[in-house]
């Protein structure tokens, strides 16, 4: 049974420099409305595939923390099982922490955004909002539109011309990406909102070129100005670095790491570190593009590109005061993340020097597959329950039939007459839904596993007739199947998924950006 550990415990614990896991359970939405400052979020129904990545080493402490406790001792429970050893639970939850009078904040990645508004603020990032970005197009005037999200995000919608330049790949593109523009030309940066643009605009005008803005918040701005996006946009090549290119991006990089205080390691001491890894924990992190990592990649890193790794920094680094070494095909990428991550405040930060090119010279292999083959547990919950293809389902044979993805999934498609029964509360409200332990229980997701380790939990409680939907929907829909589709049969309104960019309303996009933009006020000078 795991500990409890008081809201003053915790809070002493948050103050100091010991090396730990704040781990809220919940799901984004609740996350995103109140959450206790220093947590990072792993939903409980993303424990089994997030975890191994977010905590290495099985004796690091971890405390987890819900609303009132009840999923936090669930979720804590199924940690133990994962041969965590150091697990408690927030006692009270942060209901609790509230009543005492701890702090909590609202937002999501908020040590970056909070940074990324003091960039703005300290380094007088230049601007130009979407008015004037749009009459300057309309001119003709020459300039490239530099957008620095996810290829992904990139491709749903852009600026109008944009094209996909990753943050973390712009110092080492961008002298070739502006080699034929005029001097006159100008280079807009751009993502969904504040932060990476801020963060992307800083990085040229730290390495000293002209006319460049970032797009005051960015596509959402677009939007709320009235302008239209451009969807499907397929400009996301990426320029391979000429000889000048290369060199101006490492000697930029040279100079923030003596600026920065980042320092560097040879392929023996990663190794070294690597070996030591249950005892020392330590983040490995590759931050060149998905096709480099997949194409061969050190064992051991993870992947997590450069412009997402200073985004998301309290997802990268779960577990406080832990060192983090960076590595690329050279140093210039890594150098420039880990600069980054200086900045952010981060003690122990290294570099690989010559990355995966250095690691293949000193003789030591590149690896192909993924750090880890799946969730945790899978394979044992599968042989508690019986997996059936999509036409092996009998209609009208099941009772219940449960679906325990989002709610957001549950209204994109969904077999007839599901219940929705997201997985983080599964064990509160099964009973309520499928009161009858021997009756035949279908249980169903998006892919199949959150389904197969759901039933392997209402199995454990004692329900004797489980099975579950192999391939998920997925699998379901190109079976070619009939799906309902709406939160059918949902009394109230969910809280689990938080919309973001322009998927959220008008009045929640004009919300969000000014609750950004405010967290700059405090490093205003006076």
């Amino acid at each position: 049974m795991p500990e409890k550990i008081s809201a003053e415990a915790l809070d002493a614990l948050l103050k100091g420099k010991s090396r730990f896991a704040l781990i809220d359970v919940r799901e984004p939405g609740e996350y995103n409305s109140s959450h206790i400052p220093g947590a990072s979020l792993i939903p409980r129904r993303q424990l089994e595939f997030q975890m191994r990545d977010s905590v290495p080493g099985m004796s690091i402490p971890i405390v987890v923390c819900d609303d009132d406790g009840r999923r936090a001792d669930l979720a804590a429970g199924t940690i133990e099982g994962m041969g965590y050893e150091r697990v408690s639970v927030l006692d009270g939850g942060i209901n609790r922490w509230v009543t005492l009078n701890y702090p909590t904040e609202w937002g999501v990645n908020v040590p970056s955004k909070d940074f990324g508004e003091r960039v703005e603020v300290e380094n007088h990032v230049p601007e130009i909002d979407a008015v004037e970005l749009n009459d300057r197009i309309a001119r003709g005037d020459e300039l490239v539109i530099l957008d620095t999200r996810t290829p992904e995000e990139y491709q749903r919608f852009c600026i109008p011309g944009g094209r996909s330049v990753p943050g973390g790949e712009l110092a080492l593109r961008i002298t070739d990406i502006t080699r034929d523009l005029g001097d006159g030309a100008t280079v807009i940066i751009n993502c969904a909102g504040r932060t990476r643009s801020i963060i992307g605009t800083r990085v040229l005008q730290r390495m000293g070129l002209a006319n460049v803005y970032g797009l005051k918040n960015g596509t959402a701005g677009w939007v709320l100005a009235g302008l239209e996006l451009e969807t499907g946009a397929d400009r996301t090549e990426l320029p391979q670095p000429s000889t000048e290119g290369l060199n101006a991006a490492e000697s930029y990089a040279d100079r923030l790491a003596a600026e920065d205080g980042v320092r560097f390691l040879q392929p023996e001491d990663v190794q070294s570190l690597m070996s030591k890894r249950d005892e020392e924990p330590v983040y490995f992190i590759d931050v060149r593009t998905q096709e480099e990592y997949e194409g061969g990649h050190i064992p051991g890193f993870r992947w997590f590109p450069g412009g997402q790794s200073v985004q998301r920094a309290d997802e990268v680094a779960v577990v406080k005061n832990c060192p983090i070494v960076f590595c690329c095909d050279g140093r210039a990428r890594a150098t420039i993340t880990a600069s980054w991550y200086r900045q952010l405040g981060f003690d122990e930060v290294y570099v690989l020097m010559g990355g995966t090119t250095a690691w293949l010279a000193s003789g030591r292999p590149l690896a192909q597959e993924g750090t880890h083959s799946g969730p945790v547990g899978l394979a044992e919950a599968l042989s508690k329950v019986k997996s059936l293809r999509p036409d092996e389902v009998v209609a009208g044979r099941f009772s219940t039939i449960i679906f325990v993805d989002t709610s957001q999934d549950f209204s994109m498609a969904h077999l007839t007459d599901s219940r929705w029964v997201p997985r983080g509360w599964l064990e509160l409200q099964i009973t309520d839904i499928a009161p009858n332990k021997a009756a035949p229980l279908l249980v169903t997701c998006v892919d199949g596993r959150n389904a197969a380790l759901a039933g392997g939990t209402v199995a454990d409680m004692g329900y004797s007739d489980v099975s579950v939907l192999a391939g998920g929907t997925a699998a379901w829909l190109k079976a070619g199947l009939d799906v309902q589709r709406g939160l059918t049969g949902v009394m109230t309104a969910p809280t689990d998924v938080l919309l973001s960019g322009i998927d959220r309303n008008s009045a929640d996009m004009m919300n969000y950006l000014r609750w950004e933009e405010a967290l700059g006020t405090k490093f205003s000078a006076g």
